[in-house]
């Protein structure tokens, strides 16, 4: 399990190198090794990492998430102004709308 968790990381960082050289994101090279590495391709992973693959995932998600909002300049984000808040709070809030309104179906009120 080790020796395949090693193996990903190296690969990955490889791959992101590769891409940062050709002036792609990072995070594709990291991605489409991933995907080559794992069981869709050429399957050379250990089982166990397979087993602990949504808790791998979810590292990489929180990892990448706090990346992209540490990289914020405040400065920007003013420049932009209102398009930026309306792109961020107007899908936010459907969200939060739509769950609201199919949970509310579904639970069961007291009579």
């Amino acid at each position: 399990m080790l020796t395949s968790l090693a193996f990903v990381f190296l690969a990955g960082l490889a791959a992101a190198a590769l891409c940062q050289f050709l002036h792609i994101p990072r995070i594709l090279g990291m991605l489409a090794i991933g995907i080559v590495l794992g069981p869709y391709a050429l399957n050379l992973l250990d089982p166990s990492i397979l087993s602990i693959s949504a808790d791998l995932r979810e590292m990489a998600l929180i990892i990448i998430l706090l990346k992209a909002g540490l990289s914020l300049d405040l400065s920007d984000l003013k420049r932009v102004g209102r398009p930026a808040v309306l792109m961020a709070f107007v899908p936010a809030s459907c969200e939060i709308l739509a769950c609201t309104a199919v949970c509310w179906k579904k639970t069961e009120r007291p009579p």
